[in-house]
């Protein structure tokens, strides 16, 4: 007569070991998965590199700007519409 305990053990290893294989976080799956980060995880360089250049591009223009503003009110007396120029002479 054989005992009941082999039988579940047996049973329960056979179960893990379908699970390790073919279920829910199998290693297949998690190779899956690891390809998968890896390849968006270079993604994100590729865009993070391309983001950074946009905000050089835009801190440029900014500052273009400004400085162009800066020497036509210097120079050329450039008021904007909503202001008031006032000179003082000594």
């Amino acid at each position: 007569m054989l005992r009941p305990l082999p039988i579940i053990l047996i049973g329960l290893l056979f179960i893990l070991q379908v699970q390790l294989w073919f279920g829910r976080g199998s290693i297949p799956e998690v190779m899956r998965l690891s390809q998968r980060l890896e390849l968006q995880n270079q993604k994100n360089v590729k865009q993070e590199v391309i983001n950074e250049r946009l905000r050089a591009e835009l801190t440029d223009l900014q500052i273009g700007l400004e400085m162009v503003e800066e020497r036509a009110r210097s120079e050329l007396g450039m008021v904007k519409s909503n202001e008031i120029f006032v000179q003082i002479s000594k």
